[in-house]
């Protein structure tokens, strides 16, 4: 009998994936609706809930802690595991790479106190739950991320920005893969622990790296441009996103990779997409489909 995952925030660029990759793999998919679906009731008869409601950066420390909370309080009523989409930010700066399982959780800042905050309430109140962590998203269209919202934003005109020093390894991951991922740890969800921690390595790449990259998809040099952090600190009295994207620079000018050998053990063989056919998806559509198809199929 097929099993149940509810997904959260299924419009969101994880969510979306999440639903697309549980529904391939033959769970039934229910999408819940803050419109007008109760989360109390709509968790009966579900056995995982994907956790992807993330909102904007300025409304976190009003929002997160909330929103955790009634998902931690709903899925105890029916002992549904819970799969949490997590990031790098409980780290902090200055913390020795790798970053895994072991690795200290040391963040000072707002953004990354917050998130140290939500896994840590979720460790502590015995829900059964699974912490996928990865990089920055590579997606296979725009959705708000660092990628397509900054970086390649201009590509189709040869124009690449990059947030920091190019020498400085990064981490990311493709989000298709990652959420195959999820549905491979949901199936194995006994196994685990009741907490666990899952590192997603992805793909760790300098900026350097990433640029030859896009080349080879492309088939064509880029101009590189470094991103102009002082327009951000002068945008910063009147775009609210710009004091969270000032507190987060520090990521790219750290280096870090992910450890993923508690995700190797769990899921042995898992099949990563080639970098350069994920990079190929995630440019503009303008740039156009047959090129990125046959720059993806001759690398």
């Amino acid at each position: 009998m097929a099993e149940t995952v509810l997904i959260l925030g299924a419009n969101g660029r994880f969510g979306r994936h999440a639903a697309e990759a549980f529904a391939k793999a033959g769970w039934v998919v229910q999408r819940f609706d803050r419109s007008k679906d109760v989360l109390r009731e709509a968790v009966h008869g579900v056995q995982v809930i994907v956790n992807a409601w993330n909102p904007e950066y300025p409304d976190w420390e009003s929002q997160v802690p909330k929103l955790h909370a009634e998902v931690i309080d709903a899925a105890k009523t029916v002992d549904a595991t819970v799969i949490v989409p997590g990031n790098v930010y409980v780290f902090g700066a200055g913390t020795p790479s790798p970053w895994g399982v072991t690795t200290a959780h040391q963040a000072r800042n707002p953004l990354g106190q917050i998130r140290r905050d939500m896994e840590q309430a979720y460790r502590d109140s015995g829900v059964r739950t699974i912490v996928l962590r990865s990089g920055d998203f590579i997606d296979t269209k725009a959705s708000g991320n660092w990628f397509d919202m900054i970086m390649a934003k201009k590509i189709s005109r040869g124009l690449f920005t990059y947030p920091g020093r190019r020498d400085v390894e990064h981490a990311w991951a493709y989000l298709p893969d990652v959420c195959r991922a999820a549905v491979g740890l949901a199936e194995k969800r006994t196994e685990l622990n009741r907490f666990e921690d899952v590192c997603f390595a992805g793909y760790t790449l300098t900026g350097d790296e990433l640029i030859q990259a896009l080349e080879a998809v492309l088939r064509r040099s880029i101009k590189v441009r470094t991103m102009p952090w002082w327009a951000l600190k002068l945008a910063a009295p009147f775009w609210k996103l710009a004091p969270f994207l000032l507190e987060m620079r520090y990521l790219w000018n750290t280096p870090h990779r992910l450890d993923g050998a508690r995700f190797e053990a769990v899921l042995p063989g898992f099949e990563h997409t080639e970098l350069h056919v994920a990079l190929a998806s995630a440019l503009p559509d303008e740039i156009g489909r047959s090129q990125k198809s046959m720059s993806a199929q001759t690398i």
